[in-house]
Formats: structure tokens, C-alpha cells, sequence
């Protein structure tokens, strides 16, 4: 039998909370066994209440260097992301990253160096990759349910003006795309193996980070537009359009927060289906296929080289951006 992977987690955000842990909790092959604070009280109790037994750790580098520690979560601010990614690889951790795991494609070449030094998995946290609605929807596409390939259309939107918030805050890498433009990039590519070719974006900023961004991408066979924002209602939508149908994912990315997963399908002659996902956790699919790969070196959905190309994606976005402005 396979050691259960002991976990800790680096800083009570609140994704942790809400998603990450109960997914760590849940997961076959894993145990929750501690949480890192630099400001004890507050939701490290919260954590403490849910979880008997969790150990409140004393600061990052402590957790980091926990010899009881096996993988790290790390959820911490985006531009701690590459710092605490290396920390944790150096100190011969696994490590699960929130999403961007960087703030430039350059930065995770040193991931890609430092995960290959130490041995051990790093990974952006993209849990979509691993919702069964995803890999249905990649498997449609491939065998031709739709006809060839023509648009891709992706809407992601939430509200949130609080200026204390961090994504709402450029000194700690906020704004809308690193939050939410990931992910109807990262599921275009992901769904279709195709990195764009020329990309042109407009861009609405407020107090240093964008907060509504429309984006127009030319990949080989096909064009892609979506927008995303953190000022509008919350809104959230993918639609794959061919030659011979379409397919729409009626909650592509908080699956079962948004709605119950599902994916409808409408073929050329009139034909309607639709295909549901209910009760999916695909966080927990995702600390599971995380601890499967670790352990015995199975190909994770997710790895560093596919990250690097979303966020090389992202750096695009923001380039054509800054042209349009200009």
C-alpha cells in the first residue's frame, strides 16, 4: 500500500478553506496535517474546528521545513508564488501552487529547473483539467461531434470592489485575467492542443489592476474571443462552435458552485443532448491525480510545460493590450 501523502498548506486563504482543504480532507492517498500562519487565530481556527488534530504551524518557512510535511498547498498572493514554489521544491517538498503559479513565462523555466533538481512534482493548480466535463468536452471536439473546429467563445465574469481585496490590488499581482482570464485560456488550449498565433486585447484598468479585458485570438484552424471581469454580474459560459454543431459547458469553472456542471450539445440537423455532471469534486479529482503522480510518476493534466504556455498566453493578452493603448 502506498504511504498516504501528508499535506500542508501555506497560508488559511480562503480558497484553502472553502475548497482546497475539505478537497485534501476527502482525497484517497491523502491527509491533511497541517497549516502555516503568520497571523494565528482568525480562520487558522476555522481550520483547527474542521479539521481535529490539524497542526497550526508558526510561519511559512516552519511548514516548509516540516520533515512531517510530504506536499505543499500553496495559496498565498500571486507574486509569492515563485518564491515560495522554489522554497518548498528546495526543501524537497511536492508542491500544488494556486494559479498563476507565475507572473511571467520566463519565471517558470526556473520552476521547470528547480522541480527537475529536486525530484519531486510541482504543479499549477488548475483543478478544471481534471472536472470528467472537460475531458468530455476534449474528447468530443477530437473524434469530430461538432464538424471541424471554427470559434470558441468563453465568458467569466464575478463583482468584487473591495480595494483591501487582493486581487483587487496591483502591488501583489491582482486583476481580473491572473484571477479568471486563465481560465478560458487555459480550457481552450486544453480542450483543443492549440496555442494562438496572434492575439489583440482591450484592457479597462482601475487603481493598477484590469478589471475588464476582451480578448480576440487567431489559433491554427480556428478563432477564439472571450471576456472576463471583476465588475459585472457573475457570469460564466464556453461554447466550442463547428461546422456540424455546437457544445456549450453551462458551468465550466466553479462547477457546482455556478450550477451543476453540464455540457449541451446542438448537432446541424436540430438534434439536442445534454450531458450532466453532478456532485463532481473536482478539487478533490485534483489532489488525487496530484498524489497518483508523485507517487508513481503518471502523467499529470496539468504539468509545467502546459502552464508555461497559458501564461506565455497571458503574457500575449497583456502585450496587445498595452499596444491597443498606446
Amino acid at each position: 500500500m502506498t504511504k498516504a501523502m501528508r499535506w500542508g498548506i501555506l497560508g488559511a486563504a480562503r480558497i484553502a478553506e472553502t475548497a482546497v482543504a475539505p478537497a485534501i480532507h476527502m482525497a484517497e492517498g491523502a491527509v491533511l496535517a497541517a497549516v502555516a500562519t503568520r497571523d494565528p487565530g482568525g480562520r487558522a481556527d476555522r481550520f483547527l474546528a474542521r479539521y481535529p488534530g490539524l497542526r497550526v504551524v508558526a510561519g511559512y518557512e516552519a511548514l516548509v521545513a516540516d520533515p512531517g510535511i510530504d506536499a505543499v498547498y500553496i495559496p498565498l498572493p500571486n507574486h509569492l508564488h515563485v518564491e515560495w514554489t522554489l522554497r518548498a521544491l528546495a526543501a524537497g517538498k511536492h508542491v500544488l501552487c494556486e494559479k498563476p503559479i507565475a507572473l511571467r513565462a520566463d519565471e517558470i523555466d526556473r520552476l521547470i529547473a528547480a522541480r527537475e533538481a529536486a525530484g519531486r512534482l510541482a504543479a499549477e493548480a488548475f483543478m478544471v483539467v481534471h472536472h470528467p466535463q472537460w475531458q468530455r468536452a476534449r474528447a468530443l471536439v477530437a473524434e469530430g461531434a461538432i464538424g471541424p473546429l471554427a470559434h470558441v467563445e468563453g465568458v467569466f465574469t464575478y463583482s468584487n470592489t473591495d480595494p483591501a481585496n487582493i486581487r483587487n490590488r496591483a502591488e501583489t499581482g491582482g486583476g481580473g485575467l491572473r484571477d479568471i482570464g486563465v481560465y478560458p485560456a487555459v480550457t481552450t488550449r486544453f480542450v483543443t492542443g492549440a496555442e494562438p498565433r496572434r492575439l489583440v486585447a482591450d484592457i479597462r484598468w482601475q487603481d493598477g489592476v484590469d478589471t475588464f479585458a476582451r480578448v480576440w485570438a487567431d489559433f491554427p484552424g480556428f478563432t477564439a474571443s472571450f471576456h472576463v471581469s471583476m465588475r459585472l454580474a457573475a457570469r460564466q459560459e464556453m461554447v466550442f462552435h463547428g461546422a456540424e454543431g455546437w457544445l456549450r459547458l453551462t458551468a465550466p469553472f466553479n462547477a457546482g458552485l455556478y450550477g451543476e456542471a453540464g455540457i449541451e450539445i446542438r448537432r446541424a440537423d436540430g438534434r439536442r443532448s445534454l450531458e450532466a455532471f453532478p456532485a463532481v469534486d473536482q478539487y478533490r479529482l485534483m489532489v488525487e491525480a496530484f498524489g497518483r503522480s508523485a507517487a508513481t510518476g503518471a502523467p499529470f493534466a496539468c504539468p509545467l510545460e502546459f502552464s508555461k504556455g497559458n501564461q506565455a498566453m497571458m503574457d500575449a493578452i497583456f502585450a496587445a493590450g498595452a499596444a491597443a493603448a498606446t
